[in-house]
């Protein structure tokens, strides 16, 4: 069932670029089957569900959902107790409005059930972010919009991953973003630019120019950071972006490790067997990728949110970053051939638990059935305090929502 969604007013302050309408916008424009924007409530087909937003907060994309897909008359308000959004059949829509503006007199959104956020009975697991946040709805103003800019940042991020890109790269990868935004560098711009420094750090890995390699390679993952955050906060997304994104993120690692293999003949004299470790590092990697995939076999979620000790397997297992870690730390010692050799293993021995992993949720999911990811057993007020919930999962920043007036 589509519904037309009539957005109401705009924010006084752009957030991440974008005003409080045309993120809205930007928004609804996944829900292509769905919704219906309407600038006119005359052009409004008999029999439809209208939705109304307020431009003026800034909605959880989780919110959005909840409000398009329930069947239910309503007004949703606020923590503080104002109306973000409203929900009517067609007939209503004229007098809701009205009421809204005040030019009404107040009757028909009176009548309709009020609901708060944790009315909408929102799913708080964000699977494909690999995190647990709280949905929210806020007030966009002058004096705070910097606040939801960081929130907003925050959000984008995935509360398992890599430690590098959990710990190193959130501050500054920050404010590149805000500097993409403020020069108009789309998503798409810096992955291009990130697959070039991947291109280059392979090519000078090849001929042993480890040193410029790893600053290349450095660069790319960090680019390969920001690329991701500017498309989340600025709701900026393509088919071709995703591809792109994801199809380098696959293909350039082991193809670097192979250039450092290649070129470890004209930097070292201890050459190691190449062509068998070669095949070693190819079948640690793609045994890791066949595993990972296998897992989505037996459950809907990433395998490194299924328990604690997956998420934290995930900050050091044989992805590019951790591996990166350790080409760097033998070139810093002039033993890249160490680098290479410690690559390989390091796959080798990451795709055995990765596989070990594997069978034993096939064996829970056999005996005890579905598998679910471990945020979804963390109890609010309870265990915060428990290591892996405050490594990978995020407090969202206490902002005041509150309209400011003068």
């Amino acid at each position: 069932m589509t519904i037309c969604v009539y957005i109401i007013g705009d924010s006084e302050v752009d957030v991440w670029g974008l005003s409080g309408r045309e993120r809205l916008q930007r928004m609804l424009s996944t829900f292509k089957e769905q919704v219906v924007l309407v600038n006119d409530l005359g052009n409004i087909p008999k029999g439809s569900q209208v939705l109304f937003l307020c431009a003026d907060h800034l909605f959880d994309s989780r919110v959005l959902s909840a409000l398009i897909q329930i069947k239910s008359n309503l007004v949703l308000n606020s923590n503080n107790d104002e109306i973000v959004a409203i929900r009517v059949a067609d007939s209503n829509a004229p007098n809701v409005l009205e009421d809204f503006q005040g030019d009404g007199n107040g009757q028909t959104i009176s009548a309709l059930s009020k609901y708060t956020l944790d009315d909408l009975n929102l799913e708080l697991q964000q699977k494909s972010l690999k995190n647990k946040a709280t949905p929210y709805v806020l007030f966009i103003n002058s004096s705070n919009y910097k606040m939801l800019e960081s929130e907003l940042f925050a959000g984008s991020y995935k509360g398992v991953t890599d430690l590098v890109t959990k710990w190193v790269w959130p501050v500054p990868a920050f404010w590149i973003t805000h500097l993409c935004v403020q020069i108009g560098l789309r998503p798409n711009h810096v992955t291009l630019i990130s697959l070039v420094f991947a291109v280059l750090a392979g090519i000078a890995f090849w001929y042993g120019n480890y040193g410029i390699g790893l600053i290349m390679g450095w660069i790319m993952t960090f680019l390969d950071t920001v690329d991701g955050k500017l498309a989340r906060v600025t709701v900026t997304s393509s088919r071709f972006g995703d591809v792109l994104d994801h199809g380098l993120d696959i293909i350039h690692p082991p193809l670097w490790y192979m250039a450092w293999g290649m070129g470890l003949a004209s930097v070292s004299k201890s050459v190691p067997d190449l062509q068998l470790l070669m095949w070693l590092m190819f079948i640690g990697y793609i045994g890791g990728r066949v595993c990972e995939g296998a897992f989505l076999w037996l459950a809907s979620f990433d395998m490194f949110i299924w328990r604690k000790f997956d998420s934290f397997n995930r900050l050091i297992t044989a992805r590019r970053n951790p591996n990166l870690i350790l080409l760097t730390c033998s070139w810093l010692i002039n033993q890249p051939e160490l680098g290479f050799l410690s690559v390989v293993i390091w796959h080798l021995f990451s795709t055995i638990i990765l596989a070990i992993r594997v069978v034993i949720a096939w064996r829970v999911r056999r005996h005890y059935g579905p598998l679910k990811p471990w945020f979804e057993d963390i109890k609010q007020g309870r265990n915060e305090g428990m290591l892996a919930i405050r490594i990978f999962t995020r407090t969202p920043v206490s902002i005041n929502d509150r309209r400011v007036t003068n």
